[in-house]
């Protein structure tokens, strides 16, 4: 019997596959956006308490009390910002959950979504089974800036909803005030909503600081912003995020919630509200931790051949091996991994029609010693490369 895909266009995910690759291969996985250092052992050990206290049975559909009201006063200690936890907070399987849902919620058959590329790999997807159909506006390299006047050509009548991410995974830039303020405006009478995928919220580097659409009235009350505890508190297998979002549309976002996922461990929950009430700031302390593993892997990799522009948030880090090789970066990608033994994640996945360029996404929360071994062979393999093109013969002509 033949099954008819919703998504015929989509495989495994790059991350998966890429991720797979380097265990058959033993390669130095800097692909996949997980940290393999140890988690803050405290989590684990609220975890164990609340599980051995009873909490084990189903939590409310819109998440504890107890940490919808520590995700409120976080916030407010951000981004000076007052929400109401009880009707404006909904705790979810980490972020893609609340996109997805946030996006059937949203988007109807025949609705547009603007997205901008390169574009998390988890927004169109959400878009297609709704019904809808995205719009790519691309950023050019090197500097994945916005281009408003761009973004206002691709509105249409059939416009509802656009994603943000900023951080921005894959391309390591942060959205500016300026942006945010050029969004407000653009959207001004337009009966469309937005989704800001923040997750990466306390990763920004070199005295930035990450401008929050809650903190813009105009925005804040078109929008669904997006976080996960899986990033902030480093540990990427809990799977706890928050969708926050004004009332209409948080009632909206629950309806599909509901009938996802419902709810979100219990135990879980209640370690991470425990973990919040007790160190407050913990997502401050990612600044400097992350900070200097990207200084650590930059320094790594000068005078390599890889040029490293320095990211400006997020986890990850991106090279330009422009001056080794031209070669499509899916392909250069296969090189490190097969020859180097290093995984990294080519930058034209993220795009539907991905412009040129010679760009590989490195995650760099990892251990030292995971750094360095991976430096070490990427290292390696560029000055390989460098003295095979140096060896080559020149051609004359006939």
């Amino acid at each position: 019997m033949s099954v008819r895909s919703k998504l015929p266009r989509v495989g495994t995910t790059i991350f998966t596959i890429m991720s797979q690759r380097a265990a058959e291969l033993q390669a130095v996985n800097l692909g996949q956006g997980f940290p393999d250092y140890d988690i803050d052992p405290r989590i684990g050990d609220l975890v164990h308490e609340a599980m051995r206290q009873g909490y084990n049975q189903y939590a409310p559909m819109s998440g504890m009390p107890q940490l919808r009201e520590a995700i409120a006063a976080k916030l407010d200690r951000s981004y000076g910002v007052r929400v109401d936890p009880e009707l404006e907070i909904t705790v979810t399987l980490g972020a893609t959950e609340a996109i997805f849902s946030a996006v059937q919620a949203l988007v109807a058959v025949g609705d547009e979504v603007i997205v901008f590329d390169p574009a998390y790999d988890s927004y169109e997807p959400a878009v297609q089974l709704a019904g809808g159909a995205c719009v790519h506006v691309p950023l050019q390299p090197p500097h994945f800036r916005y281009d408003w006047e761009r973004v206002q050509a691709a509105l249409t009548e059939r416009t509802r909803l656009l994603i943000i991410n900023s951080p921005l995974n894959p391309a390591c830039t942060c959205i500016t005030a300026q942006d945010l303020a050029a969004l407000a405006q653009l959207l001004r009478g337009r009966d469309i909503h937005l989704i800001a995928d923040e997750v990466y919220e306390h990763m920004v580097f070199d005295g930035r600081r990450h401008h929050s659409v809650l903190s813009v009235p105009e925005l804040r009350e078109r929008s669904v912003a997006v976080y996960s505890f899986g990033k902030t508190l480093q540990s990427t297998g809990l799977r706890v995020g928050y969708a926050v979002a004004p009332r209409a549309l948080t009632t909206e976002l629950r309806k599909v919630h509901q009938f996802n996922t419902f709810t979100i461990a219990t135990a879980l929950q209640v370690a991470i509200a425990r973990y919040l009430e007790e160190r407050p700031d913990c997502g401050a302390g990612l600044l400097a931790l992350l900070g200097a593993k990207r200084d650590r892997l930059i320094g790594a990799l000068a005078g390599s051949g890889l040029s490293l522009p320095r990211a400006e948030g997020s986890f990850f880090q991106l090279i330009d091996y422009g001056a080794l090789s031209d070669v499509p970066d899916t392909q250069f990608a296969e090189e490190l991994l097969t020859r180097a033994r290093v995984a990294t994640i080519p930058l034209s996945v993220f795009y539907q029609q991905a412009p040129p360029m010679t760009l590989l996404r490195l995650c760099f929360a990892k251990r030292d010693e995971t750094l360095d071994e991976g430096a070490a062979r990427l290292r390696s393999y560029a000055q390989q490369r460098q003295g095979h093109t140096a060896a080559a013969p020149s051609r004359t002509p006939s």
